[in-house]
């Protein structure tokens, strides 16, 4: 994350996530053949299991910046690869979802722009998410 008095903040996912998800990949399809024996379907199953992670490891290469903010307003990621922009008048609400579960805490950023709502992770920001809300409002209302 950059200082707060940069004109423009970006978040973006950890360098290490993307690594991890193409070498689980590899192990998974090594794995898959290394013990399939004569059996024909877990090899598909471990090569389908193989690309869904190194389809979504790409992604985080194609486009590792999840969320950015200037002073006109946020670019948040959409799609596969893609990114929306929204300005501050299409922003209703920037709060933070907090969820306990099994004695875990997790906390999500909810980017509410009337028509979409946009959810961020810890591992989507490399942040955490009450930061990044904090950071948000600071910069909305510093326009």
């Amino acid at each position: 994350m950059q200082p707060l008095s940069s004109p423009v903040q970006k978040w973006r996912v950890p360098v290490i996530l993307p690594v991890a998800k193409l070498v689980g990949a590899v192990v998974v399809l090594g794995l898959g053949l290394l013990f399939a024996g004569d059996d024909r379907v877990q090899p598909v199953l471990a090569g389908l299991a193989a690309a869904a992670l190194a389809g979504w490891g790409l992604r985080d290469l194609l486009a590792p910046v999840r969320l950015a903010v200037d002073p006109d307003g946020i670019t948040v990621a959409q799609g596969f690869a893609g990114h929306r922009r929204l300005a501050w008048s299409e922003v209703e609400a920037i709060t933070v979802e907090r969820r306990t579960r099994r004695g875990l805490t997790a906390e999500t950023l909810e980017i509410d722009a009337g028509e979409s709502l946009h959810l961020f992770g810890r591992y989507d920001l490399d942040a955490p998410p009450a930061e990044v809300a904090e950071a948000l409002r600071a910069a909305r209302a510093a326009r």
